[in-house]
């Protein structure tokens, strides 16, 4: 058999039998959960690089902190990325596709002081629970099952959005 052969057939033992979506809401609801794990997948990225480079007084509790949330987020891209297939497509959360398509705003390398974390992350996560919020909405136009994934996810993101947001700097 060849490789070519055999890809099909693999191909279509994985789309039989999927849940009774049209070709059209399949694509669309597959998107959207790409574009989340893509986002999910580069928030974990971001998480451990401010867990490596944070300094100052609030360094302990906050790497801690983001060593939770990397784990949230890593959770959460699973389960998204399985509903794709779930549902028939393939999802793809390699590095380059990740560095090519997330929407997520980097931070400069170096040190980065504690406050500026809570800031960074705030408005990163803020951003990200926005596009998620989204999404979701789309995706539930569509499928209630996949938009209940979603809902998960903002759930997830909006309380993590709170529990650093509290920790900002009071200006004064």
């Amino acid at each position: 058999m060849s490789a070519a052969n055999r890809t099909h057939i693999i191909k279509q033992q994985a789309l039989s039998e999927l849940p009774p979506l049209s070709t059209h809401e399949r694509n669309e609801i597959g998107e959207q959960l790409q574009a989340t794990l893509v986002e999910l997948i580069d928030l974990s990225l971001l998480g451990k690089q401010l867990h490596w480079c944070i300094v100052g007084p609030l360094f302990r509790p906050l790497h801690l902190q983001l060593d939770e949330l990397v784990d949230s987020w890593r959770e959460l891209s699973d389960t998204v990325a399985e509903r794709a297939v779930a549902i028939g497509f393939f999802p793809d959360g390699q590095a380059a596709t990740v560095a090519a398509d997330s929407e997520l705003r980097g931070v400069e390398r170096g040190g980065i002081e504690d406050r500026d974390v809570v800031v960074e992350l705030t408005r990163r996560l803020a951003e990200a629970a926005e596009r998620m919020r989204t999404r979701m909405e789309r995706v539930g136009e569509l499928d209630a099952a996949s938009e209940d994934i979603l809902v998960e996810v903002v759930r997830a993101l909006e309380e993590q959005l709170w529990m650093i947001r509290v920790q900002r700097p009071v200006a004064g």
